[in-house]
């Protein structure tokens, strides 16, 4: 591997938010390799992706569970496919956009036909083999579960409708597995500007700019600031990306999510003055927020 290369893996796994996050919370300031101005962090990872475009991606996840094996018979839109055993599978892990489906008073978001396209390119008609990293069905009885598409051309689904930019990470408390090898191909992707990151509407929205939310509520949306104050009151730590609460960005974290941060010795209370990325639904009460509900829903792009 070429010494530049090498520079751009190393600089990468410093980026890695999921070690970052962890290296602060649990020993608290750490120096900021980037530097506070998200124009300059934004251009070095780049940089980076761009340099690890070329890379292969290793097949695989760590600990999960084998499940089913099936064909892939139908794709239903970016992140649903039907096995010709009769399965449904919610590709857990990711977001695509969404389609209405004939739904009564559902809209399609834009690139979900593209979505769609994408993963009948990389999963139609090809045997693959279902892992577990958590919980296995949802509510409506579909799986949910890492999908690696088998023969001469392997590939881990989620992961590669993540490095054509054509989903997000979204993640669950009960399903937490593979998350920071999806974070790094959601990141070579949206730097790269492939697939739904050239469109506005899956921007990443700024903290500072909490007007910009008044139209989004109900939205799942990626939010990067800096957090100005991390505080805890009545069960519940705030961190405020702004001085007024009922105007500016905030992201909650309940005392249920707070019990997670615990189990990992993690202390979001040590995120004050951090930049970081949050993602998750927008609430207009009391200002924008957002809920989080396990650690992962929180990037640390540069210590206090």
């Amino acid at each position: 591997m070429g010494s530049a290369l090498t520079r751009a893996l190393r600089l990468g796994d410093e980026l890695n938010p999921q070690r970052d996050f962890r290296r602060i919370l649990l020993h608290g300031h750490t120096p900021s390799r980037v530097g506070p101005d998200l124009l300059t962090r934004d251009a070095v990872f780049a940089a980076v992706a761009l340099s690890l475009m070329s890379v292969p991606l290793a097949i695989g996840c760590e600990g999960l569970r084998d499940g089913p094996k099936g064909t892939v018979t139908q794709i239903v839109d970016g992140d649903t496919l039907l096995l010709d055993n009769g399965l449904v599978v919610r590709l857990v892990g990711i977001q695509a956009p969404h389609l209405a489906l004939d739904r009564e008073g559902l809209a399609d978001w834009p690139k979900g036909a593209e979505a769609k396209a994408a993963l009948e390119a990389i999963a139609l008609n090809r045997p693959v083999l279902l892992r577990y990293g958590g919980e296995e069905k949802d509510r409506y009885g579909r799986l949910l579960a890492q999908v690696f598409v088998s023969g001469p051309q392997e590939s881990w689904v989620q992961r590669q409708m993540l490095a054509e930019g054509m989903a997000r990470v979204y993640s669950f408390p009960d399903n937490r597995a593979c998350l920071p090898d999806l974070f790094a191909a959601e990141g070579r992707a949206r730097a790269a500007g492939l697939g739904i990151w050239t469109d506005p509407y899956y921007r990443v929205r700024r903290a500072a700019r909490p007007a910009d939310f008044s139209t989004l509520a109900g939205h799942y949306e990626l939010v990067e600031g800096r957090v100005l104050k991390a505080e805890k009151s009545g069960g519940r730590v705030y961190l405020n990306f702004g001085r007024y609460f009922k105007e500016d960005f905030t992201a909650v974290i309940d005392a249920r999510a707070l019990r997670l941060f615990a189990d990992e010795q993690l202390d979001p209370l040590k995120l004050g003055g951090a930049l970081a990325r949050v993602r998750g639904w927008i609430d207009l009460k009391d200002g924008p927020q957002i809920e989080i509900t396990h650690p992962e829903q929180i990037e640390v792009l540069a210590a206090p």
